[in-house]
């Protein structure tokens, strides 16, 4: 279980096919190594992915992971090469902060980036380049329009959460099958999303209350 709120950008530092449906990879991370138990969970990007081997770099840790063929199939996992950069969150422990919304790393399909708009704002309280404190130092949000895949478009709700490359975010709007996502300086920042681009794909994770609901009220239909 997760929160959705990144730790980490991760590095891949090589991927490649083994014993036939899976692949494997091994990503660099700024963790300590000590940290990370052979079979912990990690989300890599949005999926939840199991360790499998784990030593130390000189970043900090690397780490192995094994993708499955329905991960694969459902993720952007299969795409990703040496140099692919993917966000990272070590799972929930009992007591932490939920500072995002509950996900599970579980991704219900591809969305795509159809446009990206940069918007320069003042931040208050900012630094200057020499570490004074300014009144106000230039910063720059980003608002993304996205692309669901049909099937999954009802999960989503203005103001509602969603999990996208396992980022947790907050829904601006929604037009069909089209939402939007606005984001701050420090979230491009820390996390992949100042890199993305239109025509990108991103894994997302629709909120697993929505997705509960939605049972329900098949359920109920159906006459269970």
């Amino acid at each position: 279980m997760f929160t959705g709120i990144v730790t980490d950008v991760g590095e891949i530092a090589a991927a490649e096919n083994f014993q036939g449906t899976l692949r494997r990879l091994r990503i660099i991370s700024h963790y300590d190594p000590a940290t990370i138990a052979i079979g912990a969970s990690i989300a890599c990007g949005g999926p939840c992915l199991t360790v499998v081997a784990v030593g130390p770099h000189e970043r900090g840790a690397w780490f192995e992971v094994d993708a499955a063929a329905e991960t694969l199939a459902l993720t952007t996992v299969g795409g990703w090469t040496i140099g692919t950069r993917v966000n990272l969150e070590r799972s929930l422990k009992i007591g932490d902060e939920l500072g995002g919304h509950i996900v599970t790393g579980h991704v219900d399909g591809i969305a795509t980036i159809i446009a990206r708009e940069d918007i320069t704002a003042v931040v208050e309280g900012g630094e200057s380049g020499g570490g004074e404190r300014d009144t106000g130092a230039w910063g720059a949000t980003a608002r993304f329009d996205i692309r669901a895949p049909k099937p999954l478009a009802a999960f989503i709700a203005a103001k509602g959460s969603v999990a996208l490359d396992g980022c947790s975010l907050t829904v601006n709007h929604v037009e069909g099958d089209v939402f939007s996502i606005l984001l701050i300086p420090h979230t491009l920042e820390v996390t992949t999303w100042g890199e993305r681009g239109v025509g990108d794909p991103l894994n997302l994770e629709v909120d697993l209350m929505a997705r509960y609901a939605a049972r329900l009220a098949e359920a109920r239909g159906a006459g269970y």
